[in-house]
């Protein structure tokens, strides 16, 4: 297989002989451990949601697997198959691939700690509200039948996200006992943006990092991958794998839920290790509060989610790092 498809700053670390990649519905490859320790993250079921075990999750893990999730699985698997079509068409062509306001990117620093390191990724970002306008006032425009097929997928799967997370974030706000009218500005549905990845293969996998270390600066992060491994979360100062199952997600708090919480659920730290033979496939939706709601907490200073997002954003091109809540945390 070409390796024309990669952006070119991967390509002299990118085998040509990989193995077939997996698909959405294959048995799971072994994940690329690094160290991480083989320990299990919680899993928990949508459907029967029990409150202490997701509070004990997000107080100790800040991350969690899901199961009866009401995702269909022959959506999923139809976006990862799709996603793995579309990224392997030749890089010249992926800028140009979408329309506004899906956009292409690769080895964007934004997702990462720092910007020192180059992450071994490739990816499209999908505003699900700029998304839903443009299809409600352009339908059949697009040609391409892969495209059309995935855009109107891609907006299917983002209402299943919106869904779950507004279940998961109402039941963790009852046992936070967040105040009822301020909580109904800390999760914006209409906001929540979809960021399809793909993990090129790479022959040094134990020099580069898919994505390095972070915590993600949304409310929750729900996460959809394929069989090959590679997400690794941080415990205790070890790291963990987590390893892909058929029809389970992964769900990781972020840094505005750590803030609404007191600091009593954490923002997980949280990678992806590459692998040297396979690429990975994952769909990752992030949802945020609304941008001028103000988050109002005993540890921090009250901030709304602009003002976060535009200090994080200050902090990296000055700086070359993400500070993140330290930035607005009170002084003890």
């Amino acid at each position: 297989m070409s390796t024309n498809s990669y952006p070119p700053v991967f390509r002299h670390l990118s085998p040509t002989e990989p193995q077939p990649s997996a698909s959405a519905s294959a048995t799971p490859s072994p994940p690329l451990s690094n160290g991480a320790a083989a320990i299990e993250i919680p899993r928990l079921d949508l459907q029967k949601l029990e409150r202490e075990r997701l509070a004990v999750a997000c107080r100790e893990w800040g991350v969690f697997r899901l199961i009866n999730h009401g995702i269909p699985s022959a959506l999923s698997a139809q976006l990862l198959n799709d996603a793995r079509s579309l990224f392997s068409r030749p890089f010249d062509s992926k800028e140009g691939m979408f329309k506004e306001p899906i956009t292409y990117f690769f080895g964007t620093p934004a997702l990462s700690q720092t910007v020192q390191n180059l992450n071994w990724v490739e990816g499209f970002d999908v505003p699900l509200k700029e998304l839903q306008k443009q299809q409600s006032g352009d339908r059949g425009a697009e040609k391409d039948p892969i495209l059309q097929r995935y855009r109107y997928s891609l907006e299917e799967y983002g209402k299943h996200m919106g869904r779950v997370a507004r279940e998961l974030f109402e039941t963790m706000a009852e046992i936070l006992a967040l105040d009822p009218d301020r909580r109904q500005t800390y999760l914006s549905e209409s906001e929540g943006v979809l960021r399809v990845y793909r993990y090129p293969r790479c022959s040094e996998s134990d020099k580069v990092l898919g994505m390095d270390v972070h915590t993600d600066s949304s409310v929750v992060s729900i996460l959809n991958q394929d069989g090959v491994g590679g997400l690794q979360v941080f415990k205790d100062g070890r790291c963990v794998d987590a390893a892909p199952a058929a029809d389970e997600l992964v769900v990781n708090l972020g840094d505005m839920m750590q803030a609404m919480s007191n600091d009593e659920y954490k923002s997980a730290e949280h990678r992806v290790a590459v692998n040297p033979k396979e690429e990975r496939i994952s769909l990752c939706y992030f949802v945020f509060p609304e941008e001028k709601g103000v988050v109002v907490s005993s540890k921090y200073q009250p901030f709304t989610y602009k003002e976060f997002s535009e200090k994080v954003q200050e902090d990296i091109k000055t700086t070359g790092f993400k500070v993140g809540l330290e930035r607005f945390r009170k002084p003890e």
